[in-house]
């Protein structure tokens, strides 16, 4: 029997701690496919690569900033109004553009025969 090819949207998720610089360090990977309800985000925060682009970055805020990522990509309840709409609203808001420490890139599509396993290669790609 086939495993059916999902038709994904993901989006790498970056720190950017001086905007007007520009630079930036990829900290996590966001995945989508609203067909199967999947929605989840894997991150890998590290707080060396980010000082070396400002070494007055506030990193607990940081931290604290990706953590309502997850929470919003899990629909927990402590995630904020945006946690409790609907996954595509939720990816949308994840993924819109903004000119602020924490951006995403451009989503881009895909098409995997598992999701989990799809997410964890991106995130290796693109963040490790």
């Amino acid at each position: 029997m086939m495993q059916e090819n999902h038709l994904y949207e993901y989006a790498i998720l970056r720190v950017v701690p001086r905007v007007e610089r520009e630079e930036f360090v990829n900290v996590g990977v966001i995945l989508c496919d609203h067909k199967s309800n999947f929605l989840d985000v894997k991150l890998h925060f590290c707080r060396k690569k980010i000082v070396t682009l400002d070494a007055d970055v506030d990193l607990e805020m940081i931290h604290e900033n990706l953590k309502s990522f997850e929470k919003i990509c899990k629909g927990e309840n402590d995630g904020g109004p945006i946690a409790n709409m609907d996954l595509a609203s939720r990816f949308r808001w994840l993924t819109a553009v903004r000119s602020s420490i924490i951006q995403t890139s451009r989503p881009h599509p895909g098409l995997s025969k598992d999701l989990p396993k799809t997410l964890q290669q991106l995130f290796e790609e693109y963040v490790m």
